[in-house]
This record gives structure tokens, sequence and C-alpha cells, in this order.
């Protein structure tokens, strides 16, 4: 398993690129290498993104989440039929327009 010791001694700068998310709209950046999670999967055993900027993606990532399945879940609007009226055979005449009063 890498341990963040082991990674850290393999950079030279101490600085690595944070690779933020266009989708939730956080910027890539630098930042030092003490500020990466471990990642024990990743082969230089640090993860991809700041420790700040993976806590705000995974944050957005649920919220997104549970606002997609309350879309799922909400009831359909129930669309009432108009009322209907009487057909006779006949249009209705159409009530006459309010003259405009000139003031």
């Amino acid at each position: 398993m890498a341990t963040k010791k082991d990674a850290t001694t393999q950079t030279t700068s101490g600085m690595r690129r944070c690779i933020g998310s266009a989708t939730f709209g956080i910027e890539a950046h630098e930042a030092p290498v003490d500020d990466y999670p471990v990642q024990a999967s990743a082969k230089d055993g640090l993860g991809r993104m700041c420790r700040l900027h993976w806590i705000a993606y995974t944050r957005a990532l649920r919220k997104a989440s549970m606002a997609k399945k309350a879309v799922e879940l909400a009831p359909e609007p129930v669309v009432e039929p108009e009322a209907a009226t009487p057909r006779n055979g006949r249009r209705a005449k159409a009530a006459p327009e309010p003259e405009a009063v000139a003031g």
C-alpha cells in the first residue's frame, strides 16, 4: 500500500495539478502534495484532486443525485379537464369588445 510519504518523495517540486471538475465549476490548479489524500489504487499513491476540492466535488455529486431522485419520485401533476361547454351546433356569439374611452 502506498503512503503519502512514499508519494511525496517521488515528486521533486512538491506541487501537483488538481484536475478540478468543469461539471461542478471547480477550477484546475496547482497545489502542494500534502493537500492530496492517499489513494492506494493510484499509481503514485495520491488522489487526483486536492482534499478541499474532493470534498466539494463529492458534496456536489450527492446534491445532484438527491435532486434527481426527488424529481423521479415527485408525483405527476394532476391535470383536470376543462369544464365542458354544452354544444348546440351553433357557435356562441363573441362578446362585443368594450369601446375605448378617450380621456
